[in-house]
C-alpha cells in the first residue's frame, strides 16, 4: 500500500505517520517511511529552498513548480522502487498538500497543482488519513517546535485556518481515498482511530 499523512502544520501527522510505520513492521511487514518535500537526496535539497526563510519568499507558483520537482525526484527515487518491491511505503505529505497550500490557501491555482500533478505525477496514494485538529492548537505546537523550518508557520493564524478549510475540502471530494481523523486526545487515541480506519 501507498499512505500519506496531511494536515495543517502541528497537527501531529508525523508522529502517526512513525507510530503507524512501526506497528506494520511490528506485524513483519516491510515499510518505507518517508516525507515531503524530501524523502531522496534531490528532494531533500529542494526542501531546503522550500521550508526555511520569510514567509513569502516564493510566490504560490514558484512554490507548486519547486513542489512538483521535489516531488518527481521522491516519486522516481523512493517511492516507485519500494512499492515495487512489494513494500508498504508511508509520506509525510504528498501532493494533497500542494492542493491545499498552493492550490487554495496561497492562490486560486487548484488547476494549475492539478494539471502538474498529471503531467508529472500521475500517482495517489491509496489512503490518506488526514489529522483534523483546530488550528490554533497545532500552530501552538508547530511554533513551540523551534527551528529553522517554519516558513509556512510563519504565515499566521489565518493561513492555518484556511488549511483547515482545505483538508476537510479534499477528503469530501475524494471520500474513498481521504479520511479525516480526529486528532485529539493522546497519541494512541489517534493511532487507534487511524487503525480501525486501516
Amino acid at each position: 500500500m501507498f499512505i500519506s499523512f496531511e494536515g495543517v502544520d502541528g497537527c501531529g501527522k508525523s508522529t502517526q505517520a512513525r507510530t503507524l510505520a512501526q506497528a506494520l513492521r511490528d506485524q513483519g511487514r516491510q515499510v518505507v517511511l518517508t516525507r515531503e518535500p524530501g524523502g531522496s537526496p534531490g528532494a531533500e535539497e529542494i526542501r531546503r529552498l522550500l521550508v526555511e526563510g520569510a514567509g513569502e519568499r516564493w510566490s504560490a507558483e514558484t512554490e507548486c513548480l519547486l513542489f512538483t520537482a521535489a516531488r518527481r525526484d521522491h516519486l522516481e527515487r523512493t517511492i516507485r522502487p519500494a512499492l515495487d518491491a512489494g513494500q508498504t511505503v508511508i509520506t509525510d505529505r504528498f501532493a494533497d498538500s500542494t492542493r491545499v497550500y498552493q492550490g487554495a490557501a496561497r492562490g486560486t491555482l487548484r488547476e494549475m497543482v492539478d494539471r502538474l500533478h498529471e503531467l508529472m505525477i500521475g500517482v495517489e496514494p491509496d489512503l490518506t488519513f488526514v489529522i483534523d485538529i483546530d488550528p490554533a492548537t497545532a500552530l501552538a505546537r508547530g511554533q513551540a517546535r523551534g527551528g529553522n523550518e517554519d516558513r509556512f508557520e510563519s504565515l499566521g493564524l489565518g493561513f492555518q485556518e484556511k488549511l483547515a478549510l482545505g483538508f476537510r475540502a479534499l477528503a469530501q471530494e475524494y471520500p474513498d481515498r481521504v479520511r479525516l481523523i480526529d486528532g485529539s486526545g493522546s497519541v494512541q487515541d489517534i493511532a487507534a482511530r487511524i487503525r480501525a480506519v486501516l
